[in-house]
């Protein structure tokens, strides 16, 4: 059996301790609440503030909870708003395309999928929750590039691997395709990823503008591009699906 890291141990129990207490704790405080040495105290809290979960006060020398705490929190309700709120807008995309619906969000260079809807059939699927897709080559990927600048410098920087001979890499072309995903306010992957594979998605916006993930279908290439043409109301019901997610979490009309 796997035994505990101690030192994390420590640090998750020193966080609780500043959560749950006064405002600021001194290190003596800090030492004694928790049966450590000062030493042992002050080397955990000084990890602890380097990487921003924990600012000491220059004046009284006392410790408190860091501004990274928070970042980490609010993502973390952010992406679980988001899904709750797209739901029901997502299995009646489904249901309207007949095809499978992903709701993704930026993580570590590339789209976390953070709900999978299946395709309504009898067909054999596997849920791909938790799985990762890249930012240059997919519609999810491509529409988060498009409306966020931190996707945008993150796919501008990771390397851009050709998975089909359609796949966009070199950077003057992939900002073409940005350039072309906001004006029409939608993107697409047509074989770019995957052979035989065609995806649309479109952009969610909260109250305060921002983009914070995208919804798209994916189906095989010849029932989304019948005839090599993407289906045109496919497209209308991906934006309305994106529409109405971004007017739950509080977005003006746009």
């Amino acid at each position: 059996m796997a035994r505990n890291i101690q030192s994390l141990e420590r640090a998750a129990a020193m966080l609780r301790l500043l959560a749950g207490g006064e405002r600021r704790l001194g290190l003596s405080d800090i030492a004694s609440s928790l049966g450590l040495a000062k030493g042992t105290a002050h080397g955990i809290l000084r990890t602890l503030q380097q990487e921003g979960f924990v600012e000491q006060d220059a004046a009284s020398g006392r410790y408190q909870l860091g501004a990274e705490l928070l970042r980490l929190g609010n993502s973390y309700l952010d992406v679980h708003e988001l899904r709750a709120r797209a739901l029901v807008w997502a299995d009646d995309l489904a249901r309207s395309s007949g095809e499978s619906v992903y709701l993704g969000v930026l993580h570590q260079q590339g789209v976390l999928i953070v709900h999978h809807v299946f395709r309504p059939d009898d067909s054999r699927q596997v849920l791909e929750v938790g799985a990762m897709q890249p930012l240059h080559s997919t519609a999810l990927g491509k529409v988060l590039s498009a409306y966020d600048p931190v996707a945008h410098s993150e796919a501008l920087e990771a390397e851009r691997k050709a998975f089909t001979d359609r796949t966009t890499c070199a950077p003057e072309a992939f900002e073409a395709v940005l350039d072309l995903t906001r004006a029409r306010g939608y993107a697409t992957d047509e074989e770019e990823t995957w052979e035989g594979i065609a995806s649309v998605a479109a952009p969610i916006h909260d109250r305060r503008r921002m983009p914070v993930g995208a919804v798209g279908v994916t189906g095989a290439v010849e029932r989304v591009c019948p005839g090599g043409e993407l289906r045109p109301e496919l497209v209308a019901a991906v934006r309305d699906c994106a529409r109405a997610v971004s007017r739950d979490l509080g977005a003006s009309r746009f």
